[in-house]
């Protein structure tokens, strides 16, 4: 059997020394000093807290801008008076997806169109979370005007620019003219045949066709932006330019192909707008193209530095383009086919860039062209982008 330790007495115990009145006394003052000190730098702090309070009260007053702050649920938590001079007032506490359905999208990414009282205004809307994730920051910028002067600056642009070629389209304009009237003028020869009348005829009719379509390029070019936007499907527009420019590479004795890996993805835009630029790429594509060549047309989906794109691929394996003549293929005017009005890729530019993207070319003598048309994706409002907030919460 183990040996037992022998108990404790109380004798071999340490007591624990007790604190004398001036211990005490000093450990009570200290802690007195300590409590002071934390009270005055809480009373310093919540001065602090409130003079910030007042300088960012009086700062989104004055802020042009309009501030909404959305919280995680969607809810508006505050907003300044130049986003109730917009929105409205009593904004404060409703739901942000149901006051974003005012906005309407436009073809430029982040802005909206607004109805007011003062009439239409054009907004800018940007996003900014905070670091904690529990609101949102809605900047609106109102840039009715600016839009007004940037629509402004480009036809002003453009009607320099036609100034500009006011020589060259005149001698443009004389020439199918002259050629017309010669064929016109032969057809009131009487020693003429059925056979020569009608030949004169057709070119008569080739010829004035071709100044209809030089007057109505220079309309499209002088107008300028789009007349109307709706949505449509990416995939819808490639194969309606299949359908129509497939049969002309055939007859030219081209294999033509065309492929779309955008789904279901829908723009916004003019559709006629878009799909005349592009229908005027691909014929400049076979046109470039001899027999036995290929052109394709492509569209596809991709994350650009500006956000989601659609990319549109014009390709051919034709004669290509010189270093030389690349700049100023898309100078108004400027053409190197004698059929050729000179106008057909500044309007295709125009319209990209209407719709604010842009046409980008790549070719070598003997490599054949490609032509890409990029335009943003633009298809989420504030309204969808709240929504998404509160269901992450």
């Amino acid at each position: 059997m183990p040996p037992q330790m022998p108990p404790i007495t109380p004798a071999d115990a340490s007591p624990a020394a007790p604190l004398d009145a001036a211990q005490l006394a000093e450990a009570f003052a200290l802690f007195s000093r300590a409590s002071e000190e934390l009270s005055t730098a809480y009373n310093a702090l919540q001065g602090q807290v409130v003079q910030l309070t007042e300088r960012l009260t009086v700062l989104m007053g004055a802020l042009p801008a309009g501030v909404v702050v959305v919280d995680r649920a969607g809810s508006v938590v505050q907003v300044n008076r130049a986003a109730e001079s917009l929105l409205g007032a009593g904004l404060a506490g409703q739901r942000w997806p149901t006051i974003a359905r005012a906005l309407q999208g436009t073809g430029t990414p982040g802005e909206f169109t607004l109805e007011h009282a003062d009439g239409q205004r054009r907004l800018s809307v940007s996003e900014t979370a905070l670091e904690s994730g529990e609101e949102r920051i809605l900047l609106l910028h109102d840039v009715t005007e600016t839009h007004r002067m940037r629509l402004a600056a480009e036809r002003n642009e453009r009607l320099a620019a036609m100034g500009e070629m006011v020589a060259g389209l005149a001698h443009q304009l004389r020439t199918p003219l002259a050629a017309a009237l010669l064929y016109t003028g032969n057809l009131r020869q009487p020693e003429l045949g059925a056979p020569e009348r009608a030949k004169v005829a057709d070119r008569a009719i080739e010829r004035l066709r071709y100044l209809e379509r030089l007057i109505r390029d220079m309309l499209l070019f002088a107008r300028g932006d789009s007349l109307g936007r709706q949505h449509f499907g990416v995939c819808d527009l490639v194969a309606e330019l299949t359908h129509t420019l497939e049969p002309l590479a055939r007859a030219r004795q081209i294999e033509f192909s065309s492929a779309c890996s955008c789904g279901e993805l829908s723009l916004y835009g003019d559709r006629k707008a878009l799909g005349g630029a592009l229908t005027n790429l691909l014929e400049n594509a076979i046109q470039a193209t001899e027999a036995g060549g290929t052109v394709s047309c492509s569209a596809s989906c991709a994350q650009g530095a500006d956000g989601e794109q659609v990319r549109f691929v014009v390709s051919d394996s034709g004669r290509g383009i010189p270093a030389e003549l690349q700049e100023r293929l898309f100078e108004p005017f400027f053409t190197t086919r004698a059929e050729g009005t000179g106008l057909g890729l500044a309007i295709a530019r125009g319209v990209a860039r209407g719709h604010g993207g842009d046409i980008s070319l790549s070719s070598a003598p003997g490599q054949g062209s490609t032509f890409t048309l990029n335009l943003p994706l633009w298809s989420a409002a504030p309204a969808d982008a709240a929504d998404s907030g509160a269901h992450a919460s």
